[in-house]
């Protein structure tokens, strides 16, 4: 039997499991890549082993075909918060050419993960992590500028993933997991701060994506020019 790469949540839907059972493989699936099985309870391991005796033998002599960068799961759930935040932005009462630091942040990192197109397997996704601190600490940098550069709105980033949740299921985590339901802060720049703040975070953003993703370690791809789009 092949082993997977990835939990096969869809396939046990398809077979008529019920959503909190798909979301309970799923999660003992992913503990048991990072830990192993043996600190599984027994239960657990019970569970999983039932799921995975109901799912059809993965087969050999398939054409191995690369995943695009933007199919990864990674990849889609910044692009999902992304999404949310241009749709919130249509509702608010905004200058022209204003835009907000979040969506600023996450297009420049999609940016670079276009541009380098790192594996975005389980080594990849868990270093990763290591961009959740760096992104607050962006977004509070922000606060520093003038006040006629700045406007301070609110974003709901809880909401957006629970009504995903709702609606299918999913294992991707919150944007901003340990930060309270009620920090909404949502800084938004004015068009004249946009242009030097996207810079900043890009020269930020690119180094680091080459040195915290193991995938990109042996990288010698130089750093994309500032007009490079993956379109």
């Amino acid at each position: 039997m092949v082993k997977e790469t990835t939990h096969r949540a869809d396939e046990l839907k398809k077979l008529g499991w019920s959503n909190d059972d798909i979301a309970r493989y799923i999660e003992l699936w992913d503990y048991r890549q990072r830990w192993g099985a043996i600190n599984l309870e027994r239960d657990d391991r019970l569970f999983l082993r039932k799921a995975e005796a109901a799912l059809p033998a993965i087969t050999t002599g398939k054409v191995s075909v690369k995943k695009p960068t933007q199919d990864k799961s990674y990849y889609r759930r910044l692009k999902f918060f992304l999404d949310a935040m241009n749709l919130a932005e249509t509702k608010l009462d905004l200058p022209p050419g204003s835009r907000g630091v979040w969506p600023i942040l996450l297009e420049e990192e999609l940016r670079a993960l276009d541009y380098y197109e790192p594996v975005l397997g389980l080594p990849d996704t868990i270093k990763a992590k290591a961009l959740e601190p760096i992104r607050e600490e962006i977004i509070g940098r922000s606060s520093k500028l003038e006040s006629v550069n700045l406007q301070i709105c609110d974003f709901d980033f809880t909401t957006p993933l629970e009504d995903l949740k709702a609606k299918q299921v999913t294992s991707w985590k919150p944007l901003r997991e340990g930060v309270s339901r009620e920090d909404q802060y949502y800084p938004v720049l004015s068009e004249e701060a946009v242009s030097n703040f996207r810079e900043e975070v890009r020269l930020q953003i690119l180094s680091l994506i080459r040195e915290i993703l193991p995938s990109l370690s042996d990288t010698k791809k130089p750093e994309p020019p500032d007009d490079w789009s993956r379109e």
